[in-house]
Order: structure tokens, then sequence, then C-alpha cells
């Protein structure tokens, strides 16, 4: 676990290695993050992340959006997930999938994303695949616009819940 006194002391180069990957592929939102503190307490540091993100451009945040991977998809099979995403995904259950929990992960993946042209995101900490099943059910049928914002808000959900397991409060 980090302290807030030895965050704020890192230079950026410390500081991206250490949360560069807090945003899946992304370090690009620690390193604005970075140029943010010095963090007064750790909600600042959290904030920080979701305000890099949500200053970047349209494109940079599709970027980023994209970055993740499908829930259960062919990136977990192949382990190819960041060590977080692999945690959280497991927390969930979604490494211990039946075959029918598995195809229809599949086929509501491939729908999504044939929909919204990136892949669906939810914060899986603390949820259950039957939670994030029904999330899936609801959420593909939103429009784009609003389907983008949720996947934002979900992002800055997995900040939190990344930077909560690495900064002491």
């Amino acid at each position: 676990m980090w302290t807030l006194a030895e965050i704020n002391r890192m230079q950026k180069p410390e500081f991206v290695e250490a949360f560069g990957d807090v945003a899946e592929h992304s370090p690009w939102v620690a390193e604005e993050a970075h140029a943010l503190g010095p963090f007064a307490v750790r909600e600042d540091l959290i904030t920080a992340f979701e305000t890099a993100m949500r200053d970047a451009s349209h494109g940079r945040q599709l970027d980023l959006i994209r970055a993740h991977p499908d829930l259960a998809g062919k990136a977990a099979l192949a382990g190819e997930m960041a060590e977080d995403s692999k945690r959280e995904q497991a927390g969930a259950g979604l490494d211990q999938l039946t075959a029918a929990e598995f195809a229809r992960f599949t086929d509501l993946n491939n729908r999504y994303l044939r929909k919204f042209g990136f892949p669906f995101i939810f914060a899986v900490k603390g949820a259950t695949k039957d939670m994030i099943l029904a999330a899936f059910e609801t959420r593909i049928e939103n429009e784009m616009d609003q389907e983008f914002e949720t996947a934002l808000q979900q992002i800055a959900r997995i900040f939190r819940f990344r930077l909560e397991d690495r900064v002491e409060g």
C-alpha cells in the first residue's frame, strides 16, 4: 500500500510506473493525473484519475474504453488481460462459467460490440455473474451516447476500486 506522502513525492515516471496500469493499457491517464497533485486525501487521487479521463478528447476516451477486455471473453481465455482485470473477473466468478454461461457472455459481448463499437465495461468488483449479465441485458438496449457515458462511469468506478486497493485511506 502506498501512502499519500510517498505518492506526493513521486516524479511523473515513478508515478506512472506505480499507477500506469490503473487505467487498462492506458498509462496516459496516470500521466495526466500526476499533474493534478499533490493529493491531500486518497479521494483527491481518485478524482484526478477521473478528471484526466473526463478532460481527454472523445477519441482518447474511446481508445480507453476499447483498451478494456471483454468480460469472460477471448482475452480472458488467452491470459492477455491486465493483472487487475484477471483478479476482478475471477472475483466475480467469470473464470468459472459453465459452457452455457460462457456462450451467453460470448453472445452478449459480440452483440454489444457490434452495436456500440467498444466492449461492455462493468466494474465487476463485488458483483456476481448474474448481476453482470442483468446489466448487460439492460445496457445493450441503451442509445450510443448513454452507453458511452455509462462506460466512462464504470471506468471511473474501476479507477476507484484499484486505487483504494493500492493507496492508504
